[in-house]
């Protein structure tokens, strides 16, 4: 297995893993895949919760099982980008947790095909579902990220997602302040302080007279 796994305070196994890094301005793949190992770990904590937790008390109904497995999109790729390389990286939760994985992607690239939650699109206009397409769940988006999870209920589902996306965003968020104030107020957030290769290239045919 590639990234970096531990197991939680509660018990549970929990493993995290990039596939792209867009941010390796300011985080290295091994930073990358400790930032999703930390927010998986805030996951494990609330399944656990949510699982051990009597019906009656439970806000959103006992979790069926200690086990999930989450998806994350790059909010920084292109739409021309195929879902599959569109892939942020993963976190599986409990022992199980990814055989979901699957049903969590499929979530979330519904989700980016659509612009909307997948949840919404497939109970409400199944037209828009096609031949292997994932016929239940939600799937959230926080400030651009999308995130997926699969495992609970459609609404449990929907909930883990949005807080992992929310806690990923947060997260990202406070590495680029850190890396701002080591660095400074620059124009581009590159290491060598230059723009990207695409931007570059959108206007290299241009020469000034």
């Amino acid at each position: 297995m590639t990234g970096v796994g531990t197991v939680s305070p509660e018990g549970l196994k929990v493993q995290a893993a990039h596939r792209r890094n867009p941010y390796a301005y300011m985080l290295t793949g091994g930073e990358l895949d400790t930032l999703l190992l930390e927010v998986g770990l805030r996951r494990a904590a609330s399944v656990w919760k949510q699982h051990t937790t009597e019906e009656l008390r439970a806000p959103r109904g006992t979790y069926p099982r200690p086990a999930m497995g989450f998806v994350l999109l790059d909010a920084t790729a292109g739409g021309w980008t195929p879902n599959e390389e569109a892939v942020l990286g993963v976190i599986t939760i409990g022992e199980g947790g990814h055989a979901f994985l699957p049903k969590a992607a499929a979530k979330a690239a519904a989700h980016r095909r659509l612009g909307r939650n997948n949840g919404e699109a497939v109970h409400v206009d199944p037209h828009l579902l096609g031949t292997g397409g994932f016929r239940y769940g939600h799937s959230a988006e926080v400030r651009g990220q999308i995130a997926a999870a699969s495992s609970q209920s459609t609404d449990q589902d929907l909930y883990e997602a949005a807080r992992l996306a929310g806690d990923f965003v947060d997260a990202v968020h406070g590495r680029h302040l850190a890396w701002e104030h080591e660095h400074g107020q620059g124009d581009w957030a590159a290491a060598d302080g230059a723009p990207g290769r695409e931007y570059r290239a959108m206007t290299d045919w241009f020469e000034p007279s």
